[in-house]
């Protein structure tokens, strides 16, 4: 039997429950993988609450988590390059909360020795999304670079990999990380009412380009700063039509591209994502709980026994 969080209607942390189900088998193409641990990302949580529902009721069951790691235990017919035994890490469909996740070995990327499964589940969607967004804003060095929310996962990441392209990075941030991120080279500015002015203190002629990963509303004047529409991204603000500004949701990039790229980075220490809290898979509601409240530093990570 697979053991696997399951919600049967949108709601708070409380909808979420433990279900046993059938071990699944992996169909042709598919790899099955025994979950070690699974990342928790903030797409989790606003799909369990029903904010991209449009009002309609939960058809059926859902699972909860896209980021995971493990050892694959069983493969499908057609797969090459794949066997039982192998450590990895990658993206499925929600249901990586689970002991056992079928998923796309297009989707999966071989765990290194020296990267810990706890390590290695909290990194796929906020890496791909700082990579993603790295690479649309075109940072090149000597630039200066603002992030918004920058210390959380994409905002840490996004801000080690424009480092290692030779950019200054200012962030906007709660006062009580600004001391850890000056321990990644970053300018950091308390976020809220001011903001502004206090990125202008710091960077008098202005940014280069700025990434929102908050979407509070900063958008106006971040583009005021970056001194075009075109210098500006942003993951969560869906007015960003209006103020001519860039949202991204998706890229092209494979999971599999953007590790080839970010995972000799990590190794020689130039990248690095904090797992601020674990939490085992019977207190998944309470992971889900923090992870809504906001202000992390770094990434909270569910562990499989």
């Amino acid at each position: 039997m697979t053991q696997a969080v399951r919600y049967d209607r949108y709601g708070g942390p409380e909808v979420l429950r433990i279900v046993d189900l059938p071990t699944p088998e992996p169909a042709p193409g598919q790899v099955r993988v025994a979950v070690h641990a699974a990342g928790v990302n903030p797409l989790d949580w606003k799909l369990r609450s029903g904010l991209y529902s449009g009002g309609k009721p939960l058809g059926k069951p859902a699972g909860v988590g896209f980021d995971f790691a493990g050892t694959i235990d069983a493969v499908g017919s057609d797969v090459t390059g794949w066997a039982p035994g192998q450590a990895v890490f990658g993206q499925t469909r929600p249901g990586a909360a689970a002991t056992h996740v079928l998923a796309d070995p297009a989707a999966l990327v071989a765990k290194p020795d020296w990267l810990s499964f706890e390590q290695a589940a909290a990194l796929p969607a906020p890496t791909e999304a700082a990579h993603r967004t790295v690479h649309m804003l075109d940072i090149k060095a000597g630039q200066r670079l603002l992030i918004h929310a920058v210390a959380g996962g994409v905002g840490l990441v996004a801000a080690q990999l424009a480092r290692a392209r030779g950019a200054t990075v200012i962030g906007t941030a709660s006062a009580e990380r600004h001391d850890l991120l000056r321990d990644f080279g970053v300018t950091a500015v308390t976020y809220g009412d001011g903001w502004a002015d206090r990125v202008r203190a710091v960077a008098p002629d202005g940014v280069d380009a700025v990434l929102d990963a908050s979407g509070r509303g900063v958008l106006k004047e971040s583009v005021e700063l970056a001194g075009s529409p075109d210098r500006v991204v942003t993951l969560a603000d869906n007015s960003a039509a209006d103020h001519g500004v860039r949202l991204t949701t998706s890229g092209q990039a494979t999971i599999p591209e953007v590790f080839a790229e970010v995972l000799p980075l990590m190794e020689r220490g130039d990248l690095t994502l904090p797992v601020t809290a674990t939490y085992p898979l019977e207190q998944v509601a309470e992971a889900h709980r923090i992870s809504e409240e906001g202000h992390l530093f770094g990434k909270i990570v569910i562990v499989v026994a």
